[in-house]
């Protein structure tokens, strides 16, 4: 299951950076809920989509340094940069928990630094 969830994530990563949204959402459950530690929590894939549409005018950087999995759980580590409104890209450290329900992506707790 570990390497399932896996190739699942980095598939959905793939998709983001190719500014494809629907095709990361079509990996996550309807009440997928989104915890950003210290920020917002998004609750469902309606939430998310508008979420994604506001924060992602480009498609996003996203470099996975560490995959790992256990049971359900899929911790991923790694580096993103964004295009903020104003033009600016910023880059951030990040350490997102995912919980899976099958084969979809139910739950994420992320830390962005």
């Amino acid at each position: 299951m570990s390497d399932k969830n896996k190739a699942i994530l980095l598939k959905g990563n793939a998709a983001i950076s190719e500014g494809d949204h629907e095709g990361f959402l079509s990996l996550c459950t309807e009440d997928t809920e989104w915890t950003f530690v210290g920020d917002t929590v998004l609750k469902g894939k309606e939430a998310v989509r508008q979420w994604m549409a506001k924060t992602y005018i480009k498609p996003p950087k996203v470099t996975v340094a560490k995959l790992i999995a256990e049971g359900d759980f899929l911790i991923a580590t790694g580096d993103v940069a964004v295009m903020e409104a104003d033009g600016n890209e910023t880059r951030s450290a990040y350490c997102d928990i995912w919980r899976f329900r099958g084969e979809q992506l139910a739950e994420l707790t992320a830390f962005v630094i």
